[in-house]
């Protein structure tokens, strides 16, 4: 089956939040192929985390709602999505 990059952008809920343990709460949860840390504003950091999914129906969205379990995750967007060749 074809796949697909998906790369997430995850906030975490404040900005407190221990980035290096919620890294590691999503390398485990979810075996990213990578995670690359984006400095927003006012000491927020994202994390956008890409990983390789199949290309059918509902596998972005189940990677989101295994995210979403996180405690220390606030939103989740989609900022793209990349066919593999």
């Amino acid at each position: 089956m074809p796949q697909v990059l998906v790369t997430l952008k995850v906030m975490p809920k404040e900005a407190g939040i221990d980035l290096d343990k919620l890294e590691g709460e999503i390398k485990s949860l979810v075996k990213p192929d990578r995670i690359v840390r984006e400095p927003i504003a006012f000491g927020i950091v994202a994390l956008n985390v890409s990983k390789l999914v199949d290309d059918s129906e509902g596998q972005v969205e189940a990677l989101e709602n295994k995210l979403r379990k996180l405690n220390s995750v606030g939103e989740i967007e989609v900022v793209e999505i990349t066919r593999t060749i």
